[in-house]
């Protein structure tokens, strides 16, 4: 087990020394990479929008091919080119939808229209409509339609359906001035547009030449001549931005198919970069507490748990380059939770060698056994984690996905150097230094051999349980949760007082003025700052983006906006459906999983068990109206990970007893694997919450209330994985001889 040929040791020290060179570039200025040679590795971390400040804008087309989707992210990005944003971030995502990231800018607005606008372009023949309703009074030919103009208020004209010229007769848009200094798109026709429009002209001298885009007529000028050098000029009641823009989207082409805007959220600079740095602080405090405990809990070995962790994070860090994943708040948190995996990890292997060598072992027989025995548990406690982390993929779309996305590759990180990297280097110090005992721990925070009899409460526990989840449902049905906008719909503003301390009174004032449902008003994280929360207005997708034009034309004068977000009620029942699916899905695979691994009993304790922890967490909610929201079900999903993996290495020691003390009680069995796990359990729980306290106090709202919920839902799981899976596994009545076949063939825990 210890061994290591030469080859093996070389490609381990390969794959981190790769690591190392795909990692290195972070270190390096874009000038210093710049002047390496090419064929060096020079990705480096791309920092998301809540680190850096911006807007994201997530629009839907539920008629558009994939096809369509894939064509409008290509017109959408030569937009954003045209006007300087080379560094925006657009892909498609939950099948008919397209999310786009656009750092350093704030005007949402801009990047909505810019978006948004399907700029298709059509020259009709049009006459001014002189009456109040020429459809009724008979006045429409079959071959015309009555379409109206940008004004205000709208002028209806009689068009001909038979266009004139289109968008394909378009060869060039430019946006300049006119011989009257007004603003004018000037347009460059193709030959045989020319030629139609120089017919037309000739022939309809004193009519109007109508320019309608998406339906709406921009401009209706009279034609004076002929027009036979192909030149067409738009000017109307715009200013030069909008004009500007409106040529970026006539340049750039068409969309294939109608955008609706359902989601918008900006974040201003300076609070991305306060979360930049908080975030980065949040994640080395996470690593340095963590591996301060594992030295002093484990001593030497911890010393070098220390490092596979370093190398640990080196890993994911050059994955994360490579790939070119967007490092974010969720991408932290994902990180913060590997270590906690990876420490995990550890400590089921040097809890087990410690065991073996109280046992009579030596330390080398006590090292190789620890490594056989725990190669199960630790492969379970991180697949189980990895089902639910699948899951979010499958379902999840931006912080979300980012977040499982890191968990992901951090388990496949945290297997390799668990039983490649961390094995090479105890091996390494077994053949130099020989020990003859394991090393000693400074900090002992549970007894070697307790004997604590669990089982005997367990008629307490389970009324206990059983009168908490009671409580929970009742709140759940009575009070229901406190719905964030990702599920509820709506919209949260932050609010930066540009002259003194920000006048509540005045906001809700002018807020009531707007005419705006469900809105409110509370005082920010200083006096400067206001955060206005508006509920879902029940009226469309449309009706939550009118909400955000109003707001920023009442108090754009007044107030800088540090944060704006939009939810329509087509992303947040989309949401709040996949939510549901993402929880039971889980389950079901954990479920899967283990009825494959275990017996069945097993797997109905393992999952009834987190079903306990999840319907305990829902009421904690319900009680303390914390906010459910894309962070509430990521710490669900978490949190059902954890525990699954809590319940695993007890139901692994239950399994392995099973089959030493055929003859024994079950109670008795069950109540002999808690307190052999119990050092571990503790240990596991006591640093992954350590590793959870900066990240409440560094990573920002959002991440700071997840790791509040991860921090209760670690204290649930812990006390669920030792008073309830237990009892669970005697009362579905598990016996030595189901386990005998399954033992035969498999390592012992």
């Amino acid at each position: 087990m210890l061994y290591f040929p030469r080859w093996k040791s070389v490609l381990i020290w390969l794959v981190v020394l790769a690591g190392f060179i795909f990692a290195l570039p972070n270190f390096f200025s874009a000038q210093q990479l710049a002047g390496l040679p090419d064929g060096f590795p020079k990705g480096q971390l791309i920092t998301g929008l809540d680190l850096t400040g911006g807007t994201r804008v997530v629009m839907a087309s539920p008629k558009a091919t994939t096809q369509d989707l894939q064509k409008s992210v290509v017109v959408m990005n030569a937009r954003l080119t045209e006007l300087g944003y080379d560094n925006a971030r657009l892909a498609v995502q939950n099948k008919n939808q397209i999310r786009a990231e656009v750092p350093d800018v704030y005007d949402a607005q801009l990047i909505k229209d810019l978006l948004s606008l399907k700029g298709e372009i059509s020259f009709l023949q049009a006459k001014e409509v002189t009456t109040p309703d020429p459809r009724a009074e008979g006045l429409v030919p079959q071959d015309s339609e009555v379409i109206y103009s940008f004004d205000d208020p709208p002028v209806g004209y009689i068009v001909k359906k038979a266009p004139v010229l289109s968008g394909r007769d378009i060869a060039d848009a430019e946006v300049g001035v006119n011989s009257r200094q007004d603003s004018v798109i000037t347009l460059s026709l193709t030959d045989e547009g020319k030629k139609k429009l120089a017919d037309f002209t000739r022939n309809h001298i004193g009519s109007a030449l109508a320019v309608v885009i998406d339906n709406q007529i921009v401009s209706a000028p009279i034609i004076r001549e002929e027009i036979a050098d192909g030149s067409l000029q738009i000017s109307g009641d715009f200013d030069l931005e909008t004009l500007s823009n409106l040529g970026v989207v006539l340049h750039s082409g068409p969309l294939p198919a109608e955008m609706q805007v359902l989601e918008e959220r900006t974040i201003a600079s300076a609070l991305g970069q306060n979360y930049a740095s908080y975030g980065f602080i949040a994640a080395l405090s996470a690593l340095i507490v963590v591996a301060l405990f594992m030295i002093l809990s484990y001593g030497l070995l911890g010393v070098i748990s220390a490092l596979a962790l370093a190398v640990n994070v080196m890993l994911v860090v050059a994955a994360v380059s490579v790939f070119g994943i967007a490092v974010g708040l969720a991408t932290i948190a994902g990180l913060v939770l590997t270590i906690g995996m990876a420490v995990d990890s550890n400590i089921l292997l040097f809890e087990k060698m410690r065991e073996d060598r109280r046992n009579g072992y030596s330390v080398v027989q006590a090292i190789e056994s620890g490594f056989a025995r725990a190669r199960a548990c630790v492969l379970d406690a991180n697949l189980t984690t990895l089902i639910a982390a699948l899951v979010l993929l499958l379902f999840g779309s931006g912080p979300l996905y980012e977040f499982a996305l890191i968990v992901t590759i951090g388990v496949i990180t945290t297997l390799f150097t668990t039983y490649t990297f961390t094995r090479l280097l105890i091996s390494l110090w077994v053949r130099q230094s020989r020990p003859t005992t394991v090393p000693a721990r400074v900090l002992k925070l549970v007894p070697t051999n307790t004997k604590i009899g669990f089982m005997k409460l367990s008629r307490l526990t389970a009324a206990i349980s059983a009168a908490a989840c009671a409580a929970a449902a009742i709140l759940y049905f009575s009070m229901g949760l406190n719905y964030g906008i990702d599920f509820d719909g709506g919209s949260v503003v932050e609010l930066q007082s540009r002259d003194g301390a920000a006048d509540l009174d005045n906001i809700r004032l002018r807020l009531s003025e707007l005419n705006i449902d469900n809105a409110r008003v509370v005082q920010g994280k200083n006096a400067q700052s206001a955060a206005l929360l508006i509920g879902s207005q029940d009226a469309g997708d449309d009706a939550e983006q009118t909400v955000a034009v109003k707001l920023r034309d009442e108090f754009e004068q007044d107030y800088d906006f540090q944060r704006v977000e939009v939810v329509g009620p087509s992303v947040s029942d989309h949401l709040s459906k996949i939510g549901n699916a993402a929880l039971w899905l889980a389950l079901i695979g954990v479920f899967a999983y283990l009825w494959l691994r275990f017996r069945w009993q097993f797997a109905l304790g393992a999952v009834l068990a987190t079903v306990h922890d999840i319907v305990i967490m829902i009421g904690v909610f319900a009680l303390f109206r914390f906010e459910y929201n894309l962070w509430s079900l990521a710490a669900l999903l978490t949190v059902v990970g954890y525990s699954l993996n809590d319940t695993v290495v007890i139901y692994d020691r239950v399994r392995d007893n099973l089959r030493r003390y055929p003859h024994m009680r079950v109670s008795m069995l069950v109540d002999a694997a808690i307190n052999q796990t119990l050092s571990r359990t503790i240990l596991t729980s006591l640093v992954t919450l350590l590793a959870l306290i900066p990240l409440y106090i560094f990573g920002g709202t959002d991440i700071g209330s997840f790791a509040v919920m991860m921090a209760l839902g670690i204290l649930i799981a812990t006390y669920s994985s030792v008073y309830i899976a237990g009892p669970l596994l005697w009362l579905l009545g598990i016996k030595p001889s189901d386990v005998q076949d399954d033992m035969e063939n498999q390592p012992s825990a």
